[in-house]
């Protein structure tokens, strides 16, 4: 895993191990109290659950940490099971040793054994399944390379080997290398092409012996072009914007971002689209009917149109929406193109020709951007993100400086859907609108974004 990321899947899987833990205790609990009176109706009453918070307290929030401690989180691809269970013993005779100097300097006392017992038989057990599923996700990963990120490594052809040598096999397993550079000699400009063509979320510089020179022309392509840039040196100096300090490879990593870093926001941000998405998805499903009796009715063709967009990074992708034009309205753009009214790569016309009546209604209302929920249900888009554009327009962006609007995914709504959609005709001042989103985005901002934009779609404001 990298850096930023592999600290935040620690957090998460000690937040799911504390929660296992609670589980078990209480699990534990009603065993006992429940179940075993069943079985042995002469066996002792014990004490309501309340009486053992206090031990749930103790073990389920500080068994993870001791755990880290012991190393249980530490190369899960290659360690053994005898290994894990050893680390777990270890770290469950360190609570054990807690709970036990909590029973004789507080005098809280633990009201059952057989309750301690059941948990930690029911903890060790969940635990263990816990890390071999996600051992076993890990190595299906790596099998079918799926979820892995896409990286790009430049330097000197030396340094490349010793430096891909030196990653573990826990992060071999998170990156997919799709192209090394020797920066020493091939220009910078086959960098910037092996970024558009592998649609890579970042690059990593082992430049030992590269010229400092080289290494910041290929720093400021990656920053212009809105992708990572990872050097594996603790030397280099650089005024470039909000420089941060990582570890890779056992190795002092300086990253260079002009993007929104891995963050608990970005984690929430997430969820919340996809939460955010369902529940639009169900509420606006009596739009959905509308929109396609009236598609059936007022053309002929199929209900959704279905068009390759660029994603986050370039990845192309297929996004959806209800169909406002004729049939092979695509095919008849090049017989428009003297009336585009936007400049740069981008095509527009307020009275597009090819919208039929009911079609312009959905423009009107935005109910034609709907099945894009889809898309955002699937992790291709987020409910706020700069809008998809076609793989086609995307080609055609002539400033590397403006692709940077695809280094966060494509949204439903943004800034300048919020600001004059259609009313705005240059692509400089949208892309402008696209990169003041990125650089100042926060959970606040997206909120903000999303409350400006119902009124926005009730005024109609820019629709066409």
């Amino acid at each position: 895993m990298l850096g930023r990321k592999q600290e935040i899947n620690l957090q998460l899987t000690e937040l799911l191990d504390s929660a296992l833990l609670a589980f078990c205790l209480w699990f534990g609990h009603f065993l006992r109290s429940q179940l075993v009176p069943v079985f042995i109706p002469d066996s002792v009453e014990i004490p309501p659950l309340e009486k053992f918070y206090w031990v749930i307290a103790v073990v389920a929030p500080f068994t993870p940490i001791v755990l880290e401690a012991r190393g249980f989180y530490s190369n899960l691809v290659n360690k053994s099971p005898g290994h894990s269970i050893r680390q777990l013993t270890e770290a469950l005779v360190i609570i054990g040793m807690c709970v036990a100097v909590c029973m004789v300097f507080f005098k809280w006392s633990v009201e059952s054994r057989a309750v301690v017992i059941f948990s930690v038989a029911l903890g060790a057990l969940s635990l263990l399944l816990r890390e071999a599923w996600q051992r076993e996700m890990i190595r299906r990963r790596r099998i079918h390379g799926k979820g892995r990120e896409r990286v790009i490594v430049a330097g000197e052809h030396g340094d490349i080997d010793a430096f891909l040598a030196g990653m573990s096999a826990g992060q071999s397993a998170e990156v997919e290398v799709v192209d090394r550079i020797d920066i020493m000699r091939r220009p910078v400009s086959d960098l910037v092409a092996a970024l558009h063509a592998h649609s890579t979320s970042r690059v990593i510089f082992a430049a030992q012996h590269v010229h400092f020179s080289k290494i910041e022309e290929a720093v400021q392509a990656c920053e212009t072009e809105g992708v990572e840039a990872w050097i594996a040196a603790d030397f280099f100096q650089t005024a470039i914007a909000r420089p941060t300090f990582d570890v890779l490879g056992g190795r002092l990593m300086l990253v260079f971002h002009s993007t929104p870093q891995a963050s608990w926001e970005l984690l929430f941000k997430g969820i919340f689209d996809r939460v955010g998405a369902l529940a639009l998805l169900t509420l606006s499903l009596p739009l959905w009917i509308v929109a396609v009796i009236g598609i059936r009715l007022g053309s002929r063709g199929p209900v959704f149109f279905k068009q390759e967009r660029a994603g986050l990074y370039g990845k192309p992708f297929v996004m959806w929406k209800f169909r406002t034009m004729r049939a092979g309205a695509e095919s008849e753009r090049a017989t428009l193109e003297a009336g585009n009214e936007m400049d740069g790569p981008v095509f527009k016309i307020t009275n597009d020709p090819r919208v039929f009546a009911f079609g312009r209604w959905l423009r009107r209302t935005s109910i034609d951007e709907l099945p894009q929920l889809i898309n955002v249900l699937r992790g291709e888009m987020s409910l706020v993100g700069p809008r998809p554009l076609p793989v086609y327009e995307i080609q055609c962006i002539e400033k590397h400086a403006q692709r940077r609007r695809l280094s966060v995914k494509p949204g439903l709504t943004c800034l300048w859907q919020v600001t004059g959609r259609n009313g705005i005709r240059s692509f400089e001042e949208w892309v402008a609108l696209d990169l003041k989103y990125i650089d100042n985005w926060s959970l606040m901002l997206d909120l903000k974004i999303l409350a400006q934009t119902l009124p926005a779609v009730l005024r109609g404001s820019g629709a066409s």
